[in-house]
């Protein structure tokens, strides 16, 4: 297997390529992802329901909390098997097994009332599931664009991902309110099902690497992508500095944000504006790189926007008021989605196809392994010291992470490709 460090070219790349937000084939990625990303909203939203009828808050919590384990252990290898399988192969066996699961899960709601043990197995499924679906997912978008375009599909995920969020959660809701947690599983398993003929109608171009065959044990390809990450002049300061990143801003933000909306008064509905700011902002960014294709002085861009949002994420534990609240969460929505959605960009079009999802599982392992682990310490933190002090450290290590990149030459020297 080659270890250089510069991306691999296409095999027979055309001159000029369709733009990928107008390329058919793009767009059935586009919405088989974004299906995906709904059922996994209404999954979360049932699971949890179901989990809060049935026991304790401390029961349900655990429940909820089951699935990042296997995910913080096993995504590292989740990257080596997409990489030795083929990122479609993986995705869509991901995707068929969480819908036999929910639709499983679906059918005995419907007969009984499960004990908690049954929800804590289908939350393992479901983290050790996605411990292989997020590095495939990564390492897909080179095999169906070309490389010039990957920016594009960047943008088109990142919107993907927001409309499932933003609308997954309201549509697991009614489905609760109408039909209980059973009718809300099976319409997360009829998203899931949509995804995978669309999965399967992909037409995927064979890049350098992808037929040869793969000797050496599961550890010595991880222990091999690990080096070509070290080596890597761009890539490797990028995993630091998303690891930073993700450390500052996940946990104390998803645990803070409610204690600051209960602290202001402000209620539920507090909650909602202000997570509808960060998620505009956010949006808007993934639209943004959508149309354009290519932000010049991506690297330089990635790392100040992560400094002065680190500004933003400080001030939001002083703000007093509910509209300015959600003004400086726009701001963070926008300074940290552009800085996401250019991390994004550069690791699918800086990376070698061979390693990309080796590289994909490290860049996801901060957000969605090590994080969400570490959300009882921010909420311990928050107890002990208080929303502002821990808010600001928070900022410390965001800004700390940019500071750090714009230092690494060949991060802050990073290009996009032009596009077409």
């Amino acid at each position: 297997m080659t270890t250089n460090t510069t991306p691999a070219a296409p095999a027979a790349a055309p001159a000029a390529s369709r733009p990928a937000h107008r390329d058919p084939n793009v767009l059935r990625w586009l919405g088989a992802f974004t299906a995906s990303t709904l059922g996994d909203s209404i999954y979360f939203l049932a699971l949890s329901w179901t989990a809060v009828s049935s026991g304790t808050p401390a029961q349900a919590g655990l429940v909820m909390a089951v699935s990042a384990v296997p995910r913080a252990l096993l995504m590292l290898f989740g990257g080596v098997i997409a990489d030795r399988l083929g990122p479609r192969r993986v995705v869509i066996g991901s995707d068929a097994v969480r819908c036999l699961v929910t639709f499983g899960l679906a059918a005995v709601l419907f007969l009984v009332s499960p004990g908690l043990w049954v929800l804590t197995l289908v939350a393992l499924v479901f983290g050790t599931v996605d411990a292989v679906f997020l590095p495939a997912v990564g390492a897909l978008p080179p095999r169906i664009a070309e490389r010039e375009q990957l920016a594009r599909v960047q943008g088109m995920r990142g919107i993907g991902y927001r409309l499932g969020s933003v609308v997954g959660a309201p549509l697991g809701g009614l489905a609760v309110a109408l039909g209980g947690p059973a009718t809300a599983f099976g319409v997360a398993g009829l998203l899931f099902a949509v995804s995978v003929p669309l999965l399967c109608a992909l037409k995927i171009r064979p890049l350098p690497g992808d037929d040869e065959p793969r000797d050496g044990t599961a550890l010595s390809d991880l222990a091999e992508g690990m080096r070509y990450l070290r080596r890597h002049k761009v890539l490797g300061p990028l995993m630091i500095v998303v690891l930073l990143g993700d450390l500052g801003f996940v946990g104390p933000l998803n645990v803070g944000l409610a204690l600051l909306c209960e602290q202001r008064g402000w209620g539920a509905s507090g909650i909602g504006w202000v997570l509808a700011g960060f998620g505009t902002g956010a949006g808007g960014v993934s639209l943004l790189l959508t149309v354009k294709g290519r932000i010049p002085r991506a690297g330089a861009v990635l790392n100040a926007a992560m400094v002065v949002g680190a500004v933003s994420i400080g001030a939001l534990a002083y703000v007093p008021l509910l509209p300015v609240a959600v003004a400086v969460a726009l701001s963070i929505g926008l300074l940290a989605g552009l800085s996401g959605a250019l991390c994004g960009a550069l690791v699918q079009t800086e990376c070698d196809p061979a390693y990309l999802g080796r590289v994909t599982a490290v860049s996801s392992l901060g957000s969605l392994g090590i994080a969400p682990l570490g959300l009882p310490v921010a909420g311990a933190a928050i107890g002990a010291w208080g929303l502002g002090p821990v808010f600001v450290v928070s900022a410390s290590i965001c800004a700390l992470s940019g500071v750090y990149g714009l230092t690494a030459k060949g991060l802050r020297r990073a290009e996009l490709p032009q596009a077409a």
